[in-house]
């Protein structure tokens, strides 16, 4: 009598196994112009920065920073996926932008903390800041951030890395246009503590940043499953709408690296002789509804049926899997 039998339900599908994410060559231009872009303008940011003694500005380089970060994750991300797997990483090299982007997440942190430290000290005693380079500086950046946005709206945005990249310099628009207001208002009335003020504000963007950042990429490292597909929400998706299916146990699903999702489990047909029928159903179910590639299927025959009752296709099915 047979109960438990480890099918592999992908060897029956359609769908591909491969595990790199679409790359084209005009995604990975995209994100390498913009990546030059940006992080040569934060070099002119520090610079400006230091010169005419602003720390809204430094905080806005420490937020493109972030930017450039991303950018190149994303870029080495492409970059990488097209390496094959081998024997040693059976999944190629995937997870390298999620250690990556845990380690760029500490390091913003980092810079937070050294920004509200500098804007304490400077709230008590105030440092003069030239406006007039400030505010040419800060125009340049947000130009340059509204040409980077340009050319990354033009690549796929419906690619994670690219729309993670665009998300982070939408946010440096918003440092920008703070260091912009600081330059102006110092201008005008020569207030400096707005200086220091406005560069917290940028901070709070970096930490919020960074927060998610962190979060997202330590889920994905300790193979936490993902939002919109929890083991609750498959096993009932799975239960409601496959015919076939009596009962659904032992789901475990987590994410490869960002926008790649993988799941076993076992799947108890209703009949024994439906289980070839109910193993492709149940993994293109999984593929339509939450984006799942990869699943692992085992099989929990029935225990009042045994192999040799089955139909010649599930019983070929069982064999070419015990």
């Amino acid at each position: 009598m047979c109960s438990l039998v480890n099918s592999e339900a992908n060897v029956t599908h359609d769908h591909t196994h491969d595990h790199t994410p679409a790359v084209t060559r005009q995604n990975e231009r995209s994100i390498l112009v913009s990546f030059v872009l940006i992080f040569s303008f934060m070099i002119v940011e520090v610079v400006g920065g230091v010169l005419s003694g602003s720390l809204a500005l430094l905080a806005d380089a420490g937020h493109m920073m972030t930017d450039a970060a991303a950018l190149a994750l994303a870029y080495l991300a492409f970059r990488f996926a097209r390496r094959p797997p081998d024997a040693r990483r059976t999944f190629g090299y995937l997870r390298f932008e999620v250690v990556a982007g845990f380690v760029n997440a500490l390091t913003l942190f980092a810079i937070v903390i050294y920004i509200a430290y500098e804007a304490w000290n400077r709230l008590w005693q105030p440092h003069e800041v030239l406006a007039g380079p400030m505010l040419a500086v800060a125009v340049v950046g947000l130009i340059v951030n509204l040409v980077v946005l340009w050319i990354l709206s033009r690549a796929d945005t419906g690619h994670v890395n690219i729309r993670g990249a665009a998300l982070h310099v939408m946010g440096d628009l918003l440092g920008s246009v703070g260091a912009i207001a600081a330059a102006v208002v110092i201008q005008i009335t020569g207030w400096m503590p707005i200086d220091p003020i406005l560069s917290v504000l940028v901070a709070l963007l970096i930490l919020r940043s960074a927060w998610g950042l962190m979060a997202t990429s330590l889920h994905i490292l300790i193979e936490g499953a993902p939002e919109h597909a929890t083991p609750d929400m498959i096993g009932h998706h799975l239960r409601s709408n496959v015919a076939g299916v009596e009962e659904v146990r032992h789901i475990h699903v987590w994410s490869l690296s960002s926008g790649r999702t993988l799941a076993t489990l076992h799947v108890r047909p209703d009949t024994d002789a439906n289980a070839a029928r109910v193993t492709r159903s149940v993994e293109n179910a999984l593929h339509d509804r939450f984006g799942i590639d990869h699943a692992t299927v085992a099989v929990e025959w029935n225990a009042a049926e045994e192999p040799c009752c089955l139909d010649p296709e599930a019983r070929a099915h069982h064999h070419a899997h015990v």
